[in-house]
């Protein structure tokens, strides 16, 4: 599960356990991650929330990192990691915050610190050494690993033909339906060796070919008992840009016809959908983009844009269900205490408001615009 630091409305993390979780709470992320221990911070295909148990799958990582990190950490000294870690081991857990005797230096990126220590931090983050043990918001508390889970012996690092079980386990179990672009998404190198593991369950028949309609070349595959789901539920999930279902832009738009477009980085004039555009998925289709402000001052959930994507005479039912789902989004949003839904400016999609017409389409031959990635 992402993470990331924009909070034009709830942070991504939020946002995804909330609509996935009924009754889901601020506060369960940080028992989870602080008291529980039950998950952990890592990198994924961005920064993420990673099960404790699958820990070791990502331990081969570390120890690579150890080995040769990344360029980003190339003005890191050895003077700024020995300082940090010997805080931390005396100390306690620290926060970029407590510390206040770097010696400030000049930006070299827009996402980086004048504190030489923050990318000292992270660098023993990376290599395993520290994890982050509690988050204020975006603010990170770090503690050596170790300490933080109590280990007398730390999990024995997944081998990789390991890895690569728990890649294509992971993907089944998340997506059901698999191809080798959405196992291995943001992860080509191991396309080859995961292709010859497919055709192995195959062979076993744990894994069945899914022919799909308009696949073309890709190939698809499932478990046996995935092909027969139980009946669908009536739903209408307002999905954050960063959502497991929208990250992987491909797949998005072979399954629902949907190409999406992340703009916050686009110049406002060039934008479709929005800043922060957010699908709507309604049953079994993309049906609307809304671009959501959260006003916490004025304590008013704003709809800035209202694009439709379904067809002219299916919107006014569409309409009634999501601004249901959006009354139980602003209390999620606002804790429900004074606050009011408000449309703001055209195309917000509200009664008396005007509606902007859908621009995008399957057949219209635009680019999606790529998220930023998480942050380290």
């Amino acid at each position: 599960m992402q993470i990331n630091t924009i909070n034009v409305i709830e942070r991504c993390h939020h946002h995804i356990l909330h609509i996935r979780i009924p009754g889901y709470e601020r506060a369960h992320l940080h028992q989870a991650q602080s008291v529980d221990k039950s998950v952990f911070e890592y990198w994924t295909h961005a920064l993420s929330y990673v099960p404790s148990r699958d820990l070791r799958f990502y331990r081969r990582a570390m120890r690579d990192y150890r080995k040769q990190p990344h360029w980003w950490f190339g003005s890191v000294s050895n003077k700024d990691l020995r300082k940090v870690l010997w805080r931390i081991r005396n100390l306690g857990p620290l926060s970029i915050r407590d510390i206040d005797d770097d010696v400030l230096v000049d930006k070299d990126h827009e996402w980086a610190s004048r504190k030489p220590s923050k990318r000292a931090l992270q660098l023993a983050f990376y290599t395993g050494v520290l994890t982050v043990s509690e988050r204020a918001g975006m603010l990170k508390t770090y503690e050596l690993m170790e300490r933080h889970f109590g280990w007398e012996t730390a999990p024995r690092p997944a081998s990789e033909s390991e890895i690569r079980e728990y890649i294509l386990d992971r993907a089944l179990r998340a997506q059901g339906l698999v191809s080798l672009d959405s196992i291995c998404y943001m992860d080509a190198p191991r396309k080859q060796a995961i292709r010859q593991m497919i055709g192995r369950r195959v062979r076993r028949g744990e894994l069945v070919p899914a022919a799909i309609e308009g696949a073309g070349k890709a190939e698809h595959w499932a478990r046996p008992e995935a092909l027969t789901p139980p009946e669908a539920q009536p739903t209408v999930l307002i999905l954050s840009p960063f959502d497991p279902l929208v990250i992987q832009r491909k797949r998005l738009q072979f399954f629902f016809g949907y190409e999406h477009r992340f703009e916050a980085y686009v110049p406002k004039a060039k934008r479709v959908f929005g800043y922060f555009a957010l699908p709507v998925l309604v049953d079994d289709a993309i049906v609307a983009v809304l671009d959501l402000k959260t006003d916490r001052t004025a304590r008013q959930l704003l709809v800035q844009q209202w694009t439709w994507i379904a067809p002219r005479g299916a919107r006014q039912t569409h309409k009634r269900r999501i601004e249901e789902a959006l009354d139980r989004f602003e209390t999620f949003q606002l804790a429900g205490n004074g606050s009011a839904l408000k449309a703001e400016g055209p195309g917000s999609g509200l009664p008396g408001a005007a509606e902007a017409e859908s621009t995008i389409g399957p057949a219209q031959d635009r680019k999606p615009q790529q998220p930023s990635g998480g942050t380290a």
